[in-house]
């Protein structure tokens, strides 16, 4: 794509996962931009839940600013464009409510102990298409199957485009795949340092629904957007870099060849699961993805290269060694769900938390874990705020504020009568 460029797209992702920010002419780009602190009030209804911290409801919800250096200008998948992924501060300070403010933090923590996270995603989602009467359906695929690839699993050729989008805007999508279940596909994008992949998978998921949309289509990251079809996991895995450079994950002295900071890390998720669902799994709808028996991250749980784990080990030792961290879907918004892996991470090994002994039943039929995630929303956001350590090292603004949207949102589930409801008691009662 053409260097040139007319105008810079400058966003920043908020509370809800959402790609906020504005267009702003090259020439005026160093500036930035100002946005209305009533933002971290919203809810995907519009609504706004009233004294939300960040809102500065009390005091005329003022602004706040998106700055970044010039020389983090991206290229786009827009033509003419450049985009970038700011920063956020308030009266120059970053401000607190803020995930990308939450996984600097989380970064700086773990720099302080000489360690440099590093960081890889997977994406998986499903598309739709519409189906005649306003609303959306699944995309048909009658010629598709578990690691397909071509047009049999991709008719409109969407796959191709956002490979082709992606290689515009320089986001390195390593892999893509459809999944066991129609219409699904996995897009897994190269590891890099944690903030810089943060931002990588933010921007895809910007880009690749919005290439979608080129087509007519949607690409959902919603954890369970299909009742009868297998749900959608945001998959984060993760590694430290030591002051050598050298992989810290790794043990070769060890005999499974990981290190105590690796065992500890495990034990610090496994600590922080219940607590952890209220920011990974930060929807209604997450917890009809996180059932048991669904290899979908809800035990407490590690393994070796064990898919029926939460903490998954693959395979790989020396500078591939790493932790695969899988309760998270793709409605958690990606900065504030690696701050949470992270801090979580953290946390055991600086408390040196024991793992204990990995999952020995297939994670199907038979399990050894004995703790799940919460039941429902509201129940992850109860133990979320009981988590003090957790919720201070992520942030207690952060998780204030996301506290305080998503039980407005749960209240509004409680009032809503659903599509079942109607289904199930209409021709009866």
């Amino acid at each position: 794509m053409s260097e040139s460029y007319e105008r810079v797209r400058v966003l920043w992702p908020d509370h809800l996962g959402l790609a906020r920010g504005k267009y702003v002419p090259a020439s005026l780009a160093q500036n930035g931009s100002h946005h209305c602190t009533g933002t971290w009030a919203l809810g995907y209804d519009r609504g706004m839940t009233p004294e939300t911290v960040g809102s500065y409801w009390s005091e005329g919800l003022p602004d706040f600013d998106a700055k970044f250096d010039v020389a983090d200008l991206r290229p786009s998948w827009e033509k003419n464009t450049k985009v970038v992924v700011a920063d956020l501060t308030r009266h120059g300070e970053p401000f607190s409510v803020s995930p990308r403010t939450a996984l600097r933090k989380a970064v700086a923590d773990w720099r302080l102990l000489g360690y440099e996270p590093q960081v890889g995603m997977e994406f998986e989602a499903y598309i739709f298409t519409p189906d005649g009467e306003g609303g959306w359906k699944p995309l048909e695929t009658p010629g598709a199957f578990v690691y397909g690839t071509g047009p049999s699993v991709d008719p409109f050729g969407l796959v191709d485009a956002i490979w082709e989008a992606c290689h515009d805007a320089q986001i390195p999508l390593e892999s893509v795949n459809s999944e066991y279940d129609s219409p699904q596909f996995e897009f897994t994008l190269r590891y890099s340092d944690a903030l810089q992949a943060a931002d990588d998978g933010f921007l895809f998921k910007v880009l690749a629904r919005e290439v979608a949309h080129r087509f007519g289509l949607v690409l959902s990251f919603m954890g369970k957007p299909i009742s009868d079809r297998g749900g959608s996991g945001l998959h984060i895995n993760f590694s430290f870099l030591d002051g050598d450079g050298e992989n810290a994950i790794n043990d070769e002295a060890k005999p499974d060849g990981l290190s105590d900071l690796a065992r500890f890390c495990i034990g610090g998720l496994l600590a922080h699961h219940r607590s952890m669902s209220g920011l990974c799994a930060p929807t209604v709808n997450a917890y009809k993805r996180l059932r048991p028996a669904s290899l979908s991250g809800y035990w407490a749980n590690w393994g070796y290269d064990h898919r029926g784990a939460t903490i998954r080990v693959p395979g790989e030792r020396g500078a591939a060694a790493r932790l695969e961290h899988r309760l998270s879907d793709g409605a958690a918004v990606v900065h504030t769900a690696i701050a949470a892996v992270l801090q979580a991470s953290l946390l055991g090994f600086t408390q040196s938390v024991e793992p204990g002994p990995a999952e020995g039943g297939n994670g199907l039929d038979t399990i050894d874990a004995t703790v799940g995630v919460p039941s429902s929303l509201k129940e992850a956001l109860d133990e979320l705020e009981a988590d003090v350590d957790l919720v201070n090292a992520v942030g207690a603004d952060l998780v204030a504020q996301h506290v305080a949207v998503k039980r407005t949102e749960w209240e509004r589930y409680l009032a809503a009568t659903t599509d079942w409801e109607i289904r199930e008691y209409l021709p009866f009662l």
